[in-house]
This record gives structure tokens, sequence and C-alpha cells, in this order.
């Protein structure tokens, strides 16, 4: 196998993660006949994000380079005040 080859698998990898994500949102507001936006939609932004960066940055391709670098700090910043907002929430809750 060419080292071509495992960097377009990493391409598809990147991106199918990233797809994934959509899934996910659609399976969660569907449940809850309403618009949610899970905690696994932001790990696997971040993480599609992340490795379609890589492949981004192998190729040298500057639009895909700023578009998943800036995506992925959103994702980043998204998942960072979900859990600062769990330990508010666990904070706040009375001991039993």
């Amino acid at each position: 196998m060419s080292t071509e080859t495992i960097w377009i698998g990493i391409g598809f990898l990147g991106q199918g993660l990233f797809f994934g994500r959509w899934l996910i949102q659609w399976i969660a507001s569907e449940r809850s006949a309403e618009s949610r936006v899970p905690i696994a939609f932001w790990y696997m932004s971040l993480i599609g994000g992340l490795i379609t960066l890589t492949y981004a940055i192998y190729r040298m391709d500057p639009v895909f380079i700023s578009g998943q670098g800036l995506g992925s700090v959103v994702y980043l910043r998204n998942l960072v005040l979900i859990h600062r907002g769990n330990q508010t929430k666990d904070q706040a809750r009375p001991a039993a």
C-alpha cells in the first residue's frame, strides 16, 4: 500500500467521523422530538476535524487548514464550556 493511499484513507476517516456527528445529532433530535446537540457531536467534530486537519496539512491545502484549524478551536471551546457547566452543576447539588 502506498503512502498516498494511506493518506487518502486518513482523509476519508476524518470526513467520515465529521459526517457521523450529523447522524448523532439527527438521531438525538428525533428521539427527543426537538433540536438537540449531544456531547458526542462535539467530540466527533473535534476528532474528525483534527484528523481532516492533519490530512489538509499533509496536502498543504490552506483552505482546509484554515477551516478545520479554526473549527477545531470552536469544538474544543464548546467541550470546555460543557465540562465547566457540568462541574458547576455537580458543585451546586446538595450532598446526599
